[in-house]
C-alpha cells in the first residue's frame, strides 16, 4: 500500500481514452463524485474506492485516485449498457457546452419545459424525460438534479434556444404541422396591435393579449413550443409555464382537425393548456382568473 500511486482525474481520463468532461461526468453518475460551489468533490462512496484530495499552494485542492482504478472503472463500464453507449452530461458541463453561465442554464432548460423547480433542487419533467433525461440526486444532500445525454446537443429546439440567447440570427422556415396550420396562419395576418405593441390575428386574441397585459402577466404571443414539431401556441406564459390556445373558428371543418392535432400534441407531451372560447372571449373578467388560479397563477 506504501507504493501504491495516485494520479489526477485529469491523468486518469488520458489513460482511460475519454475526454476530462466525460470522465467527470460518469463518476457524478455512478456517484463518486459530486459539483459543489464551484469544486469537485469526493462522495462517500469515492473515498471508499480509493479517492482522495491532494493539496499544494500553487494548484489549490484536487481529487487524485490510485493507479489501479482505471480496472474497477472499466469494469463498471462494461456492466453498464448506459455508460459505453450514452454519454450524459450534468449542468456544469453543458452550461460550458454552450457558452453560458451555470446559473442560467437549468432555468432556460426549465422554460423549455424539460425541468421543473423543486424546492432544493431540479426535477425532470415529462417531456424532458422523453428526450433522455435522467433524474439523479446527490448522496449527501439527496437534492435532485438532471444529467441529459449527450445527444441533446442535436437537439433542434434547443439549438434554436440558444442561437436567440447568443443573438445569432436564424432563418424560421415555413414548416408547421402540417398545411392547415401553415394555411391558416397566412389567410389570418397578424393585423390587430394590442396595447403592448403585439400584432396579433384577430379581436379576440387582442382582447386577450390586452387582458394579460393590464393584469401585469408576462406573455409571449405564438412562441413555438419546445418540441421538435413544428406547432405554434397563441399565447404563452412563463411563469406556470401555461400555453393558451383561443379556439374561434368551430364551424370551419380544416379548422376544427387542426384544432384536434393541436389537441393531441399539448396532451402528448403534457403541457399545461388553457383554452378560450368566443363565449368565454365575452366573459373574459370572469372566466379567465379562474382559468389561470388552475396553475396557480393570480391575476388580481
Amino acid at each position: 500500500m506504501g507504493n501504491q500511486k495516485y494520479i489526477s482525474t485529469t491523468a486518469l481520463s488520458k489513460l482511460m481514452g475519454v475526454s476530462t468532461s466525460e470522465l467527470f461526468a460518469y463518476l457524478i453518475e455512478i456517484g463518486w463524485m459530486e459539483r459543489v460551489n464551484d469544486a469537485w468533490t469526493l462522495t462517500n462512496t469515492g473515498k471508499d474506492n480509493g479517492g482522495q484530495f491532494r493539496s499544494d499552494s500553487l494548484r489549490g485542492t484536487w481529487v487524485v485516485w490510485p493507479d489501479t482504478i482505471i480496472r474497477e472503472l472499466e469494469s463498471i463500464k462494461g456492466n453498464n449498457a448506459n455508460a459505453t453507449d450514452t454519454k450524459y452530461l450534468n449542468a456544469t458541463l453543458l452550461s460550458q457546452i454552450l457558452k453560458v453561465s451555470k446559473l442560467r442554464i437549468n432555468p432556460i432548460l426549465s422554460e423549455l419545459g424539460w425541468l421543473e423547480k423543486d424546492r432544493k433542487g431540479w426535477v425532470l419533467t415529462k417531456l424532458g424525460e422523453s428526450i433522455g433525461g435522467k433524474q439523479l440526486e446527490y448522496e449527501k444532500t439527496g437534492i435532485p438534479y438532471v444529467t441529459w445525454p449527450e445527444s441533446i446537443l442535436s437537439n433542434k429546439s434547443l439549438n434554436e434556444t440558444f442561437k436567440q440567447i447568443h443573438g445569432e440570427f436564424f432563418e424560421e422556415k415555413a414548416e408547421s404541422i402540417d398545411e392547415i396550420d401553415t394555411s391558416f396562419r397566412d389567410k389570418f395576418q397578424a393585423k390587430h396591435r394590442s396595447a403592448d405593441g403585439h400584432f396579433v390575428r384577430s379581436k379576440a386574441e387582442m382582447l386577450i393579449d390586452n387582458w394579460l397585459y393590464m393584469s401585469e402577466i408576462v406573455h409571449a404571443y405564438e412562441r413555438k413550443l419546445p418540441i421538435e414539431e413544428d406547432v405554434y401556441c397563441d399565447f404563452y406564459l412563463p411563469v406556470g409555464k401555461v400555453y393558451i390556445e383561443y379556439w374561434g373558428l368551430e364551424n370551419d371543418a380544416k379548422y376544427i382537425e387542426r384544432k384536434k392535432t393541436k389537441l393531441e400534441i399539448y396532451r402528448k407531451y403534457g403541457f399545461n393548456l388553457i383554452e378560450l372560447t368566443d363565449i368565454d372571449i365575452q366573459n373574459l373578467d370572469d372566466v379567465f382568473p379562474k382559468k389561470l388560479l388552475k396553475f396557480g397563477i393570480q391575476a388580481y
